[in-house]
């Protein structure tokens, strides 16, 4: 189990130039963008525009602030992604025209090499305490927007935008909320045949 703090997330330019995203966490360590695996980050949009494309990944995307996000994904008719809408699960590599609802937002992405992992995204909102089993190859909890502890084997804190990194032999994990607070839980695993 790893804590990641919020002030340790690094910032770098999008692949297409037009903004800053912050990495999270990449697998394997230090990995560019492309040769992930499997990468978690947020970025904030200021402006509508096409999207950064990845060969071969799969991205799924969640409003964490801001009214939303309109994306026109492979000429598709328009999905609104906001605050309240399941994260949008789509291929990277399609082409993707994005446009703001009402202003700047900021999004959480996931994003997964599809030869090799897939993932799930999960929104939460708690607040009573929450069991959660961590039984992908690599379980992360983020804390958007309030302080919570994780009772376990070794016990954690996590305050706004720390991630806890899981890892499949932990044990179950009780997550208390020190008020309402929304969760994002982040579930990847390894393609059968890829070890």
């Amino acid at each position: 189990m790893h804590i990641l703090r919020a002030a340790e997330y690094r910032s770098m330019p999008w692949k297409n130039g037009g903004g800053v995203t912050t990495e999270i966490v990449v697998s394997p360590t230090a990995a560019g963008l492309d040769d992930f695996d499997w990468r978690v980050s947020m970025a904030r949009v200021e402006n509508g525009g096409p999207f950064s494309q990845f060969a071969g990944i799969d991205r799924t995307l969640a409003v964490l602030e801001g009214e939303g996000i309109s994306l026109d994904i492979a000429g598709r008719p328009p999905v609104a992604v906001t605050r309240a809408a399941a994260p949008l699960s789509f291929p990277a590599d399609a082409p993707t025209i994005a446009a703001l609802i009402a202003g700047p937002i900021t999004d959480l992405n996931v994003m997964t090499r599809r030869s090799r992992m897939t993932h799930v995204v999960e929104r939460l909102m708690i607040s009573a305490p929450l069991e959660i089993q961590p039984e992908a190859d690599t379980t992360l909890i983020l804390s958007l927007d309030g302080d919570i502890t994780v009772a376990g084997a070794m016990p954690a804190r996590l305050g706004p935008l720390d991630t806890l990194l899981v890892e499949p032999n932990a044990g179950k994990m009780l997550i208390e909320p020190a008020g309402i607070t929304t969760l994002f839980v982040i579930r990847i695993d390894r393609v059968a045949g890829n070890n």
